[in-house]
C-alpha cells in the first residue's frame, strides 16, 4: 500500500461503526482519512458511484488506487495491517464461531435498517406483515444472543463482538421505543461493557 487510506463514512451507519471499531482496535486511525459521504435510496451520489457501483458505505479507498467495499471485506483487510493479536481467530473452530457471530450482528443490522425504512412510511402505507416479521426476527435474535452472550466473554475480543455490539448500538439509537433490556438482562449488561470499551466510545454516534 502506498499513501494513506480514505474511508467513505456516515456517523449513524452500524456498518461504518463496525469498521471504525476495527480501526481503533488495531490503532490505525492515523492511517485513515474519514470523509463524510451521504447516501440515499432515492438520490444517487455520483462521486461514490464512480468508485463503488453499489453506491454504499462503508467504502475504503486504498493508497494504491484500489477500492474495497462492504464492512466484511474492509474489516478483515484492516485487521491485516494492525500489530499484535488480530480480531480474527486463527484456530478453525474459534474462527467459524467469530464469523458466525459477525453474520448474526450484520444480519440484525440489515433487518433493522429495512424495518426502519418501513416504519418511516405513512402508517396507512405500512406493510403490517413485514413489520411483524421484522419484529419476530429481532425477538429471535435477541433471544439467541441472550443464550450465547456468556460465550462471548470466554473468548478473545474480536470481530464477532464488534458486529454484535454495533448492531445493538444501532438498535438503541434507531429503535429506542423497543424495550428489550429487562427481558434480556445478560445481553444488556454485555452491551454496557461493549459501549464502555475505548474503540466503542470513539466510534459512537455522539462522537460523529
Amino acid at each position: 500500500m502506498t499513501g494513506g487510506m480514505t474511508l467513505h463514512w456516515s456517523p449513524l451507519s452500524p456498518f461504518v461503526r463496525k469498521v471504525m471499531c476495527v480501526i481503533h482496535e488495531r490503532r490505525l486511525a492515523g492511517q485513515v482519512r474519514c470523509v463524510r459521504t451521504k447516501v440515499s435510496r432515492h438520490v444517487p451520489n455520483a462521486a461514490l458511484l464512480a468508485i463503488n457501483p453499489l453506491m454504499r458505505i462503508p467504502t475504503l479507498e486504498l493508497g494504491n488506487g484500489s477500492v474495497l467495499f462492504d464492512s466484511v471485506v474492509i474489516c478483515e483487510y484492516l485487521d491485516t495491517l494492525g500489530h499484535g493479536p488480530g480480531l480474527y481467530p486463527q484456530q478453525a473452530d474459534r474462527r467459524w464461531q467469530a464469523l458466525r457471530w459477525q453474520a448474526l450482528g450484520d444480519g440484525l443490522c440489515d433487518t433493522l435498517i429495512v424495518w426502519r425504512h418501513e416504519r418511516e412510511r405513512p402508517e396507512a402505507q405500512q406493510q403490517q406483515d413485514f413489520l411483524h416479521a421484522s419484529a419476530l426476527k429481532l425477538s429471535s435474535t435477541l433471544q439467541l444472543l441472550e443464550h450465547e452472550v456468556a460465550q462471548l466473554d470466554t473468548v478473545a475480543y474480536g470481530i464477532g463482538h464488534i458486529a454484535i455490539g454495533c448492531a445493538l448500538g444501532y438498535l438503541a439509537v434507531r429503535f429506542a421505543d423497543v424495550p428489550w433490556h429487562a427481558s434480556h438482562p445478560q445481553l444488556a449488561q454485555w452491551q454496557q461493557r461493549f459501549e464502555a470499551r475505548e474503540s466503542s466510545r470513539l466510534s459512537a454516534p455522539a462522537h460523529a
